[in-house]
């Protein structure tokens, strides 16, 4: 499902971000990607969904090499692909039927297929009462919320999280976890990116540990 070989990435006069990772993340898998922050963890999700190009190495991605991509055929592999940004993305000026919808809308759904669908993982996350608010009339929590549905409303095959829970109470916590485990029953390989190793104690799933752009442990015995 996902492949890197010998990825290295650095950002212009700085030290480099990554360096010479190689991993395997097999169909449905559930990992956890921990290290403090600027260890590198969420220059490598940007990988995964080609916001960039590696300085080195190759991206697999269900089977497609994205580094050999053109840029107009980058938004095809993202259909894939869920994201929870670490900022959310939110649309300020859209409300969270709008904001959800943008998925399904891109993908040609229609509009009774979209407005069922919404509502359903709106439920889901324990926010369908907000439908037509705004993103800025909503507290930073509900936000992580609307965020998540957006990314799991057309079940992706790929679900990358950047501290999907960096905001949240512990129930809050429990409940974003628990979508995320559900998309993963239903076929989803999920990555969570988080430097809370509390998660990958509570919860079971593979843990790949970075620092300073490294791999330097892998609950799977790689190194």
């Amino acid at each position: 499902m996902i492949e890197l070989h010998n990825v290295s990435m650095s950002y212009q006069r700085e030290a480099s971000a990554l360096t010479d990772i190689s991993l395997k993340i097999e169909k449905s898998d559930f990992v956890f990607l921990t290290g403090v922050s600027g260890a590198g963890k969420s220059t490598l999700l940007k990988l995964l969904y080609g916001a960039l190009k590696p300085t080195r190495g190759q991206v697999v991605i269900d089977g497609q090499n994205i580094t050999r991509l053109s840029p107009s055929k980058i938004p095809h592999v993202r259909r894939k692909i869920g994201v929870v940004f670490q900022d959310f993305k939110l649309l300020p000026n859209r409300t969270v039927l709008e904001n959800v919808a943008l998925t399904l809308e891109v993908l040609g759904w229609s509009r009774k297929d979209i407005g069922r669908k919404v509502y359903h993982i709106l439920k889901q996350v324990g926010l369908e009462h907000k439908i037509n608010s705004t993103p800025l009339r909503l507290s930073g929590g509900e936000q992580q919320r609307i965020a998540l549905a957006r990314a799991l409303v057309n079940d992706p095959k790929i679900v990358l999280a950047d501290e999907p829970t960096g905001n949240l109470d512990e129930e809050s916590k429990e409940q974003v976890l628990k979508l995320l485990k559900e998309a993963n029953v239903r076929g989803s390989t999920v990555i969570i990116a988080s430097h809370d190793r509390r998660l990958t104690g509570n919860n079971h799933g593979r843990v790949i540990v970075l620092d300073k752009g490294r791999v330097m442990e892998d609950s799977d015995g790689k190194k």
